[in-house]
């Protein structure tokens, strides 16, 4: 595997590749990502992943500067997994040279709802930076995980608007035994959290079998699992039903008639905030 931290080195190393499937990743890696570079390689060759702490989509108050920050570690589980080709770990000046006054905004209807209300201009931060390393790797095919749902619409919806010539896979959320969705974050738990923490999707369960039941009440069901949560301990910022296909609210003949539907969930535990969904 190479590693490479400059864009000269980057296309150094992949000129006149053309079927090139790139993982973007912000590092600490795990068994999530690892599954994310396994797919990139059944779709392209070579697999190009990044590892960067994208300090845009990190709001004022948030963890940028104790994001665990892994390199050593991930460069050997990189090695033995041997699926990554070139991984490019650029620093914070060789991306961001100047300030970065020519933002992504993604519409409000989608970057302004659920995580993007919660965590104004996370979206754009997100977009911009996609964007950026996009036009490094230049990839024929990108994986991203179901986990950031929201993020994977924005994403898609980008590129299909700007034209972008790179098809964006998903890859299932990557659970532990317990149904944690597995995180980078998930580092910050404590033991007693780490036990609780499966709780979070122990609730979307919950509200996917009553769904399949016919209960059509989306407002209730979402009031249900956040008084469940709140009573244990928990801070809810959202659990929420919506249309898979714009993530806005069903209506209740939508909810009748089968809509397809995903329930997302963001909530903190202790000082760790978890995201979570299951579609219905």
């Amino acid at each position: 595997m190479k590693v490479v931290h400059t864009i000269e080195e980057l296309r150094d190393q992949l000129r006149g590749q053309l079927r090139v499937s790139f993982v973007p990743t912000m590092g600490n890696l795990h068994e999530g990502h690892l599954a994310l570079m396994k797919l990139a390689r059944q779709h392209g060759d070579p697999v190009v992943a990044s590892i960067f702490v994208n300090r845009l989509q990190f709001g004022p108050n948030e963890d940028f500067d104790r994001y665990p920050r892994t390199l050593r570690d991930d460069i050997a589980k990189l090695e033995r997994d041997r699926n990554v080709y070139v991984l490019f770990a650029p620093n914070e000046s060789e991306l961001y040279p100047e300030p970065q006054n020519y933002r992504v905004q993604p519409p409000q209807e989608l970057g302004d709802i659920l995580e993007g209300e919660c965590r104004p201009g996370f979206f754009g931060g997100v977009s911009t930076v996609v964007l950026k390393l996009f036009s490094c790797v230049q990839p024929r095919v990108a994986v991203f995980g179901k986990k950031d749902y929201q993020q994977l619409m924005v994403i898609r919806n980008m590129c299909r608007q700007f034209q972008l010539p790179v098809e964006i896979l998903a890859h299932e959320t990557v659970r532990a035994e317990d149904g944690l969705a597995l995180s980078s974050r998930n580092v910050y738990l404590q033991p007693t959290e780490r036990t609780e923490a499966p709780q979070l999707f122990a609730q979307l369960r919950i509200m996917k079998d009553k769904v399949r039941a016919g209960e059509a009440d989306a407002a209730l069901l979402e009031r249900e699992a956040t008084n469940y949560l709140q009573a244990r301990g928990w801070l809810v910022d959202y659990i929420a039903i919506r249309r898979r296909r714009d993530l806005h609210k069903p209506s209740h003949a939508e909810m009748l008639a089968g809509e397809p539907l995903v329930v997302l969930a963001a909530a903190k535990l202790g000082a760790t905030r978890l995201i979570d969904n299951l579609e219905l």
